[in-house]
């Protein structure tokens, strides 16, 4: 299984991008991982909250293959502890799945068509986290669960 982590606009801070680099190349080892920038909306700042919305949830959904697995990650989904997000893991990739697509949204979330092709919904925290920390929380997530699966020393109970 391939695993792709889609976000809108570019990482910033050049120590939050140190730290997604450190992961993602950790992640390397378990399991087929990229990153996929998607452009912020063009003169997004004469748009409304709606339209910015709208445009990047087009240039999201163009992104996406008929086959992918889409979970977004959003305030309002599934919350799971490392354990039980390990396990949610290991059952997705014994489905068959193909490629499993996480997408952190912009500035004010997803389009209502960017929920509407998702498959679920998980929740990193119920707050509001600045989207540059919530996709370095998100990959070293990923890499506790597959360190998990393999019984490996790097989560603690």
């Amino acid at each position: 299984m391939k695993i792709t982590l889609a976000v809108i606009g570019k990482t910033e801070a050049g120590y939050v991008r140190q730290g997604i680099d450190d992961y993602v190349k950790r992640l390397q080892h378990y399991v087929p991982f990229g990153i996929r920038y998607v452009g912020d909306a063009r003169g997004s700042r004469r748009m409304s909250r709606q339209q910015q919305c709208q445009a990047e949830g087009r240039a999201l959904l163009a992104t996406l293959e008929a086959g992918d697995h889409v979970v977004l990650l959003d305030e309002r989904g599934t919350e799971r502890t490392s354990v039980d997000f390990s396990q949610w893991m290991q059952r997705r990739m014994a489905s068959g799945t193909k490629h499993l697509v996480f997408v952190v949204g912009g500035p004010y979330g997803f389009s209502p068509e960017v929920y509407d092709r998702a498959g679920e919904m998980i929740s990193l925290s119920r707050m509001t986290l600045p989207h540059d920390l919530v996709r370095l929380v998100f990959v070293e997530q990923l890499y506790r669960a597959m360190t998990i699966l393999r019984h490996e020393p790097y989560h603690h109970e």
